[in-house]
Order: C-alpha cells, then sequence, then structure tokens
C-alpha cells in the first residue's frame, strides 16, 4: 500500500503542523533529531531510522553519535540534556513494558532541562515519530523513502 499520508493528503497537512510547532519551541534541532530517530530504531520502522539518519547528518549529526544512538547510556557522546530526552522518548515509546509507563525520575530528568513549551514540544515530537513508525511499518514502507 502506498503511505496512508500519501493516499490522504490532507493529513499531510496536520503532520506538517506538528511538525513546525515542535521544532518551533526552542528545542535544539539535534535533539528532536536524536530522538525521532531513536523512537525509530526502538518500533523498527526502517523507512524513518533511513531517512531519521540522513535528516540528523545535514543537521549536523556526527557518524559517531549516530553510530552509538542505540547505545546512548553507556557513551560519553551525548549531554545530560539529551540524556533526559532519550530517556523520556524510551519511556513514552515503550509505554506498556512497565506499569508506571513514564517513571516520575525520567520526567523530572526532563524537566530539569527543558522548560515546560520545550518538554510540550519533545512529547509532541515522541507522539509524532511514533505516528510515521506506525504509518510506515504497517505499510512496509522501505527504505530509503523518498519523502515528499
Amino acid at each position: 500500500m502506498t503511505n496512508p499520508a500519501a493516499v490522504l493528503p490532507d493529513a499531510v497537512k496536520g503532520i506538517n503542523q506538528l511538525y513546525k510547532a515542535a521544532y518551533s519551541a526552542g528545542v535544539p534541532d539535534g535533539t528532536l533529531e536524536l530522538v525521532h530517530l531513536r523512537v525509530s530504531q526502538i518500533n523498527g520502522c526502517s523507512a524513518c531510522v533511513d531517512s531519521g539518519a540522513r535528516s540528523a547528518r545535514k543537521a549536523g549529526e556526527t557518524e559517531e553519535r549516530l553510530f552509538a544512538l542505540a547505545a546512548w547510556r553507556e557513551t560519553p557522546y551525548f549531554t545530560d540534556a539529551e540524556r533526559a530526552a532519550l530517556a523520556l522518548a524510551e519511556a513514552a515509546t515503550r509505554l506498556a513494558d512497565r506499569a508506571d509507563a513514564v517513571p516520575d525520575d525520567v520526567w523530572q530528568e526532563a524537566a530539569r532541562h527543558f522548560g515546560e513549551r520545550e518538554l510540550a514540544a519533545i512529547v509532541l515530537w515522541i507522539a509524532t515519530s511514533n505516528l510515521f513508525n506506525r504509518l510506515n511499518a504497517t505499510t512496509r514502507q522501505p527504505a530509503p523513502q523518498a519523502w515528499g
């Protein structure tokens, strides 16, 4: 099947609004790129992993950081703020993995690094990334994907 967003063009307008809202709230673009890529890795969305890595590279991410992203806890390459955003992304993506979907300590660490507007953008971007992943994985969109 063609990607549902391509079949329903009005959906693309809404998705573009979500993208603009997330990227206009003051969170560094690189952080949002890492969040999207990590969510996509967790969900096994090949199209989003491929496009996410390419987008992150265009935004200035190094190969070293991209290669280490899946093991971000064990590497020295990420800032404390990025680590907090990645921990929140993992918890919010794996909601059913624990009774307390997003533990207080994960949320509090993110709130230590980001204000309310920035946290709202990160949560919105996590949800939007999960949306992309579900659309693409469900309809078996291949990587590399020509978005457009």
